[in-house]
């Protein structure tokens, strides 16, 4: 697998006590608007970022086809290799936009990351709730936040209530968000609303990982 091509995000100030990594969801590339608005906003709290693509997404930048993702196999030795180049888990918080998160969260607990994040957990495909994709969160014991809208078809506040989710799994309820935390516009909220409260939620989490020990 060739070395990987990172985005940073730097926060302007202090040195970042973590680099948080970030890879995307399934459909779309490592600087959509989303993705960019999380990162900045997670610089401008002072933590830096760092943002990659998966072989597939990265081809299809380089002017390749239209592709679907790798294995997950392939997902997931492309998450180790992202790990490795930047210094090993220990000062990673590891995680991403669905499925980005979802690969990060089955190797989070073997590469000794020091945290883990979601953004929009696929919990169950939208179209078949009883397919759950929870098996492995039962007895994870990094410390995790999901971030999740409310209206979220991959995994609804009534759905999530029913797993058995490790202990070490905190979740972040964004009111009236979709799975991209986009509201309705009767609810009076903003998509850059509920994009900055969910990037204060990670230096929040991020900020309680400082004490935790090495």
């Amino acid at each position: 697998m060739p070395r990987i091509d990172f985005l940073f995000d730097e926060p302007s100030s202090q040195p970042s006590p973590f680099t948080v990594v970030l890879a995307h969801g399934a459909g779309a590339p490592m600087d959509t608007p989303l993705m960019t608005t999380i990162a900045e906003g997670l610089a401008q709290r002072g933590l830096r970022v760092a943002r990659f693509e998966f072989p597939y997404m990265a081809a299809r930048r380089r002017g390749g086809s239209r592709r679907p993702p790798n294995s997950m196999a392939e997902l997931e030795e492309c998450w180790r290799q992202a790990i490795e180049q930047l210094g090993g888990g220990r000062r990673l918080i590891i995680g991403g936009k669905s499925m980005g998160g979802r690969v990060a969260s089955r190797i989070a607990d073997d590469v000794g990351a020091r945290g883990l994040v979601c953004l929009g957990y696929p919990f169950h495909p939208p179209s078949n709730p009883e397919k759950s994709r929870t098996a492995h969160l039962a007895g994870l014991t990094t410390p995790t936040l999901i971030l999740q809208g409310t209206r979220d078809p991959f995994g609804k506040p009534e759905e999530v209530a029913a797993y058995s989710l490790s202990p070490h799994i905190r979740l972040h309820w964004l009111a009236d968000g979709d799975h991209s935390f986009k509201p309705r516009k009767r609810s009076g909220l903003t998509q850059q609303d509920r994009l900055a409260t969910a990037a204060a939620a990670i230096a929040t989490f991020a900020a309680s990982l400082t004490t935790r020990p090495a």
